[in-house]
């Protein structure tokens, strides 16, 4: 909590001038306007995602003819990039709401930069079985609720079925043990001298992030009194195993393919030149836009011993921060947005999945071949630990498995140095 503080001290000191310089684009609360409670709305979504707001934006005011929500592009949200929200509330002028990446709510509800909106929630009978329960724990911080989940997710393997076809692979029972995965993506890879023509599968390519690769080889991240277990046994066979990986294909011939690759239009899935990636649902629609034809399925991260399949499942959520001039049409907006209407809608265009699972089955998600693959892995599906310093913990996991691909260092020194790096910040 004193280190919340000082950070947002420090805020006010550094971004006071930017706060009240910056223009009406980058402006805080709305207010009124020609009888009508205006509020401000920051997001950080484009292309799909951006329709999808724009939609829910138009049917909550078609409801609510006395508010008018403006959003505003805010770019690079999320994983600790929210510098121009910290520098807006510590000014005293944030927006309304701010969509948010849920695992950071625990961080800015410590430093007090939310609004608590249990009060609000308990006023409209909103409670824990109307959103999947990763989400709302996401969305809770000390016994109090701090934000308003809307998205969720899952990570599985895509693969290339005509790529299995092809080096005789049955493209119906993919891999599901490590050592299968690993047998796979060397009939798949196809290499001249040191440059790839195809790559069969890079473990931390894509969403491959460490969590879904740690709880993949049953490991923990936190144990039950919330310390640091980065160093778990697990975790580091985790490391160990893509760390050979990276020994075996040789990491800067894979860093040489990987920094090639484009925008999400030049994906390598979608081009032919990589065989399996982890990735989320959102890479449904991603196909359907850009290569429409690619025949591909799913299958679950595969565990050493090819049982107990699990995953993880991010998402964004709506927040009140802390200063927000007009809370109460801001809490109808937020409310709106996670409710059924607003979830279906933003669903529909947007291909990602609602936190609650009356809609997913409406929006026929669990009929879809694919859909219903993320849909059933859910209710096993992990969540990125609740706690004030859940950015750092990320970005120190990214950190240790760049370190550990490259070399720099053995698995269990790098988790070590993790664990005991984010036990420091976080007093233990």
């Amino acid at each position: 909590m004193i280190r919340g503080t000082i950070l947002l001290a420090i805020a006010v000191m550094f971004f006071t001038a930017l706060a009240g310089c910056s223009g009406g684009g980058n402006a805080g609360s709305g207010g009124k306007e020609a009888g009508k409670t205006t509020v401000t709305l920051w997001h950080p979504m484009t292309e799909l995602t951006g329709e999808a707001m724009e939609e829910v934006v138009k049917a909550f005011e078609a409801k609510h003819p006395d508010i008018k929500v403006n959003p505003v592009y805010i770019a690079q949200q999320g994983e600790g990039k929210n510098e121009k929200l910290l520098a807006a509330v510590a000014g005293g002028n944030p927006p309304d709401v701010a969509y948010f990446d849920r695992f950071e709510v625990a961080t800015w509800a410590a430093q007090g930069s939310l609004t608590d909106l249990t009060e609000f929630a308990k006023a409209d009978g909103i409670t824990a079985d109307q959103f999947y329960p990763f989400a709302w724990e996401e969305a809770n911080y000390e016994g109090k609720l701090y934000a308003m989940p809307t998205t969720t997710d899952a990570r599985l393997v895509f693969y290339n079925k005509d790529h299995f076809k092809e080096v005789g692979l049955d493209p119906e029972k993919p891999p599901r043990t490590i050592q299968e995965l690993e047998e796979a993506a060397e009939l798949l890879t196809k290499k001249n001298g040191k440059r790839f023509e195809r790559i069969g599968f890079i473990p931390w390519y894509g969403q491959g992030w460490f969590y879904g690769w740690g709880w993949s080889f049953g490991g923990e991240f936190t144990d039950a009194e919330g310390n640091v277990t980065a160093n778990d046994p697990k975790n580091v066979e985790a490391l160990t195993w893509m760390a050979e990986y990276a020994k075996k294909y040789n990491i800067e011939d894979i860093a040489s393919f990987t920094d090639s690759q484009g925008t999400t239009t030049m994906d390598p899935f979608f081009t032919g030149q990589l065989s399996m990636q982890v990735s989320g649902p959102w890479t449904v629609s991603q196909a359907k836009k850009f290569n429409p034809d690619l025949n591909y399925g799913v299958f679950p991260m595969p565990t050493p011993t090819g049982d107990n399949h699990t995953t993880w499942s991010g998402g964004w959520a709506t927040v009140m921060p802390k200063g927000s001039k007009n809370q109460e049409a801001a809490w109808e907006f937020m409310k709106f947005f996670s409710g059924e209407e607003g979830q279906e809608i933003f669903s529909r265009i947007s291909g990602d999945f609602s936190i609650n699972d009356k809609v997913n089955e409406k929006l026929g998600y669990k009929e879809d071949p694919i859909f219903k693959a993320f849909i059933d892995i859910l209710p096993v599906s992990h969540a990125r630990p609740v706690m004030t310093q859940g950015s750092l913990y990320w970005n120190e996991l990214a950190t240790a498995v760049d370190m550990a691909t490259r070399g720099n260092g053995t698995p269990q020194e790098l988790l070590d140095q993790v664990t005991e790096n984010v036990s420091k910040a976080l007093g233990k």
